[in-house]
């Protein structure tokens, strides 16, 4: 074999920068590979958009079936995002013998079954470096570095829209949820309709991959708790400064004999902890390994040149077996096609943690003796509570940071509380992560 040619479909912010990398760094990539890498065709619907990239205009195309179909091409990176085409590209390719790297997390997260198992047959590699965590490594990783471990605990904050708008509202006391938003999305860091990132499923997309590597559970989105961060005001903030704690968007995966508790939501956590200190649009993921302990990967979570960083890395590890004439040694999420975990995914209702409530209660007396009747009705234990001024609209909000308690239970404490005529709706609720509390 004389060269690896390359097909790419999608040629927007990442695809162009994968190119970037393939021409400014060819002799370093040869070098590692043991052979020329070429791009031979990329498909977009857009070919005559400038991308800031020196390219032969002959390779482009506007028809994806000459990268798909093309015998001398090996690999096929889909970056086009989105579950249609991209699945139907995907399937192609891998029915054609075709390496498949992509980017696409949604995708994945939802038809990944299905796609592995295409690849299982067609005994090709299918990399997603890139779909988590940009340019930080971590799937890899998981998959072999730190094959060793059963991993009792992972942390990560995955979504960098969404630490932006937390690190600014804890930076700049007082501004709100929709006013960060604002300056995110006039920054390039949100989307017009920034709901994928701040309802949480972007980050949940991500956590499916990351449970089927770290534990082989197989998932969907709809199996998970997925709460965003819409409803955190500026003084949940405060409070969390008061409590020593920093709001981040978490999704947590916490072994718990045969049952993994798999979740994303905002959490508080003590403001020491290695993630307190990812800030910004920044990724961190923290994790304990049973035989590492505990390891912190930190990066950019996205961007052009992060997440192409990703790509060109599965890039490099497909074109060297498809050197060899060999692919699909290591599976996909590193456990065999056939294997069925031992352990499933717990029910939200059983989780048992920490909790932050927050209770806009009318300035009467006797209130307090209420709601904490309520939750001692419901078996929560409060570890502390502090009662600010009262607002513009008279009532006072009312802080419980409570013992640990099940979420069964704090939901259906919290649906009491917010029954009762001296409480202004429903107590909003954070769960915490800290060890110190019991």
């Amino acid at each position: 074999m004389k060269e690896i040619s390359i097909g790419l479909i999608g040629f927007g912010i990442v695809g162009s920068g994968v190119v970037k990398i393939l021409e400014e760094n060819r002799d370093l990539l040869e070098a590692r590979v043991g052979i020329p890498l070429r791009v031979k065709a990329i498909a977009d619907l857009d070919i005559q958009t400038d991308r800031g990239v020196k390219v032969d205009r002959a390779v482009l195309t506007t028809d994806a079936r000459q990268v798909l179909e093309d015998p001398e091409i090996s690999i096929v990176v889909e970056l086009i995002g989105g579950y249609e085409p991209a699945r139907t590209f995907i399937l192609q390719a891998l029915g054609h013998g075709k390496m498949v790297v992509t980017a696409n997390k949604a995708l994945l997260a939802e038809s990944g079954d299905e796609i592995f198992r295409a690849a299982h047959q067609s005994g090709v590699d299918v990399g997603f470096e890139a779909a988590v965590a940009g340019g930080i490594p971590i799937l890899r990783s998981l998959r072999e570095g730190l094959v060793a471990n059963r991993f009792d605990k992972v942390m990560a904050i995955l979504n960098g829209t969404c630490n932006f708008i937390l690190t600014s509202m804890y930076d700049n006391p007082g501004v709100s949820f929709s006013d960060v938003l604002r300056q995110a999305q006039e920054m390039g860091y949100a989307e017009a309709d920034p709901s994928l990132d701040v309802d949480g499923i972007d980050s949940a997309h991500k956590l499916v991959l990351v449970l089927g590597m770290t534990h082989g559970i197989r998932v969907r989105v709809s199996d998970l708790c997925v709460e965003g961060i819409r409803g955190i005001t500026s003084f949940d903030v405060k409070m969390a400064k008061e409590f020593a704690y920093k709001i981040k968007l978490l999704a947590l995966i916490i072994s718990r004999g045969d049952m993994v508790e798999a979740r994303v939501h905002p959490t508080m956590i003590p403001q020491h902890h290695p993630l307190a200190t990812v800030d910004g649009v920044f990724n961190g993921i923290y994790l304990k390994g049973n035989m590492v302990g505990e390891q912190l990967f930190y990066g950019r979570g996205a961007g052009r040149e992060p997440t192409a960083s990703a790509v060109i890395g599965d890039i490099v590890e497909c074109a060297r077996n498809a050197a060899q004439g060999r692919g699909g040694l290591v599976p996909p999420l590193g456990y065999p096609e056939d294997w069925t975990a031992p352990v499933r995914v717990m029910d939200m209702n059983a989780v048992s943690t920490n909790y932050y409530l927050r209770v806009q209660a009318k300035d009467r007396p006797g209130v307090l003796s209420k709601i904490s009747g309520i939750m001692a009705d419901h078996c929560i234990s409060i570890h502390s509570v502090v009662q600010k001024g009262r607002d513009a609209s008279g009532s006072v909000p009312v802080v419980f940071i409570t013992h640990r308690a099940t979420e069964a239970d704090i939901q259906a404490a919290s649906t009491k509380i917010g029954e009762l005529d001296v409480v202004d709706g429903r107590p909003t609720i954070l769960r915490i992560e800290d060890e110190t509390l019991d």
